[in-house]
């Protein structure tokens, strides 16, 4: 199983494993958050960051989740992510930016697989969760009102007038 640890401005990474549990129903295994909080040394982060790594690691690698590139949580997963590289094949760590709900969800449901895997799941969840409900809307749901039908417009009158 592949590990999860997301590294996030406080308190968004909690907030992500809230809703997961919401969605799943019960805490996912090898998870772990490090929310950061302001003012907070970027040494003391990487330590925390290594530690949660560990823990979260059941052999088969860990993907690491921030949420902004450039900032300090993006910062301590790339750091992360190079000294895995550099310690070898035991710690592979994949570190993606930009997380969502929808890029957490797919990890979480493809992490039996590999790595790589888990990696490209993520992001085409993170992407493909990006939709706008509006063009998408089919045409069947879109409402035209007409002043005369005694309502207020918005269709409280209960008066269907789809097209």
């Amino acid at each position: 199983m592949i590990g999860i640890l997301i590294i996030s401005h406080a308190p968004l990474g909690a907030a992500l494993v809230a809703c997961a549990k919401h969605v799943f129903s019960e805490p996912p295994e090898h998870f772990a958050v490090l929310d950061v909080v302001p003012d907070t040394e970027p040494q003391l982060l990487m330590q925390q960051a290594t530690t949660l790594t560990k823990q979260v690691n059941a052999g088969q690698g860990v993907l690491v989740l921030t949420d902004l590139f450039g900032g300090t949580p993006s910062n301590i997963a790339t750091q992360l992510g190079a000294a895995a590289a550099a310690g070898g094949a035991s710690e592979r760590v994949a570190v993606i930016t930009g997380v969502n709900l929808p890029m957490l969800l797919r990890a979480i449901t493809y992490r039996h697989t590999d790595l790589a895997t888990v990696v490209e799941k993520a992001m085409s969840g993170a992407t493909n969760g990006i939709v706008n409900l509006v063009s998408k809307a089919p045409q069947a749901q879109t409402r035209k009102f007409n002043d005369s039908s005694g309502g207020d417009g918005n269709g409280a009158s209960g008066n269907d007038h789809s097209q």
